[in-house]
């Protein structure tokens, strides 16, 4: 999103990179595994990642369910799964495939790319 822009400063400070996991509030993070949250402690946060790509629709997931409590504290267990998958495959083409798919998601909010460019993520149960 357009709002993240002045986040590229601090990916020239070094403070954050490109692709990583996305800076969380303590309400949020409370709610990956402590296995989770320590792998993602020790990660330096980016741009962009994987859980806000498959997530792009995290807003209206939450915003549209019976109850957005349970929507939200089921959401970021799944995240962290996401989180996981990344850190074992991270490399430079899995960073460049996921900065490609964070433009197209821009341009094409409802495309379906991702499942294809990256078929052994774990599956999305919602």
């Amino acid at each position: 999103k357009i709002n993240e822009l002045p986040q590229i400063i601090n990916v020239f400070k070094g403070d954050m990179s490109i692709v990583g996991p996305r800076p969380l509030m303590d309400v949020s993070f409370r709610h990956y595994p402590a296995d989770v949250q320590e792998k993602i402690y020790r990660s330096k946060p980016g741009i962009t990642g994987i859980g806000s790509l498959i997530f792009r629709d995290e807003e209206k997931l939450i915003s549209e369910a019976p109850d957005p409590r349970i929507m939200y504290a089921s959401i970021y267990p799944y995240k962290g799964e996401l989180e996981m998958w990344y850190q074992s495959h991270a490399s430079i083409l899995t960073d460049c495939k996921i900065i490609f798919l964070t433009g197209w998601s821009i341009i094409f909010p409802n495309n379906k790319l991702a499942a294809k460019l990256f078929p052994d993520l774990p599956p999305r149960a919602f």
